[in-house]
């Protein structure tokens, strides 16, 4: 019912900077938070950063002053911003959205659904 398709990864160099975009289509109502999390071979996924429809924003220390999440709320898109990368930022990167499903008379659903995306690699090497 909703699709998040992710794009943007790729291979830097430590120090680097990369961008990433999640677009959100299907049966949306509304999204009432977007976020980025990241999944390092051998360890659990962790969030990166998320952000409502009101723009309040997230993100884990280990990216606070590298990292800016922002979205678009008419086109159902966020990005993250990553500025000087390190390698241990190297990791499966995942677009996550909290959505609101329209019904068939265009009017909200009822509950919220979480859906991901299929994940965009990113290798900083040193």
């Amino acid at each position: 019912q909703v699709q998040l398709v992710e794009s943007g990864g790729g291979l830097v160099q430590a120090g680097g900077s990369l961008r990433l975009s999640c677009a959100a289509s299907g049966n949306i109502f509304s999204i009432n938070l977007m976020g980025w999390y990241r999944q390092a071979p051998g360890k659990q996924r962790e969030l990166v950063a998320t952000v409502t429809s009101g723009g309040r924003t997230d993100s884990a220390d280990s990216v606070k002053g590298r990292f800016t999440i922002s979205r678009d709320n008419t086109k159902n898109t966020t990005s993250l911003q990553m500025n000087s990368l390190k390698p241990e930022d190297t990791a499966v990167y995942y677009c996550k959205a909290i959505v609101v499903l329209t019904t068939p008379h265009y009017g909200p659903g009822s509950g919220e659904y979480q859906y991901w995306g299929q994940g965009t690699q990113v290798t900083v090497n040193s």
